[in-house]
């Protein structure tokens, strides 16, 4: 087994403090082990956190993540941080989904990357958001999301 090289991390092992924004957000990556190799990496957020920007009442979401790495993978630590700091940002549901993923596509030129945000209703309405770079490789494993539509009490 190889080691990873870790240069140019800022964050993994030290004391970081949460951003206040997703700019403010440092997203870093390592080198694949397994570049030449499509697999599908996965990233769950079951508790996803932003604001609505015109109430600032919290929006909640269950949001996976999917890509194929060509050469990065995203360093957890700081996909984590990232994550967290939408907290107190105000967004609506599908600019938080497609930043996220955008912010991932820029960092790591994956060969494939989904994201699928499910978010809780409020005022009765869930508003899920799905997008994707394309086809994924042909071959990979890529299992459902898992993710069933919201039912309510039905």
């Amino acid at each position: 087994m190889t080691k990873t090289d870790l240069t140019g991390l800022s964050q993994l092992g030290a004391k970081v403090d949460l951003p206040q924004s997703p700019e403010e957000a440092v997203l870093e990556r390592v080198p694949s082990g397994h570049a030449g190799t499509d697999f599908v990496v996965r990233f769950t957020a079951p508790e996803f956190t932003s604001l609505c920007p015109m109430t600032g009442q919290p929006d909640f979401a269950h949001i996976v993540i999917d890509y194929v790495p060509d050469g990065w993978l995203v360093e957890s630590k700081s996909l984590k941080l990232f994550l967290h700091s939408f907290r107190n940002h105000g967004a609506f549901h599908e600019d938080c989904t497609i930043d996220i993923a955008k912010r991932l596509v820029s960092l790591l030129s994956p060969k494939w990357l989904r994201i699928g945000a499910y978010w809780y209703p409020r005022g009765g309405i869930p508003i899920d958001v799905f997008w994707q770079t394309g086809n994924p490789p042909e071959g990979v494993w890529l299992p459902d999301q898992g993710v069933p539509t919201y039912r309510g009490r039905g």
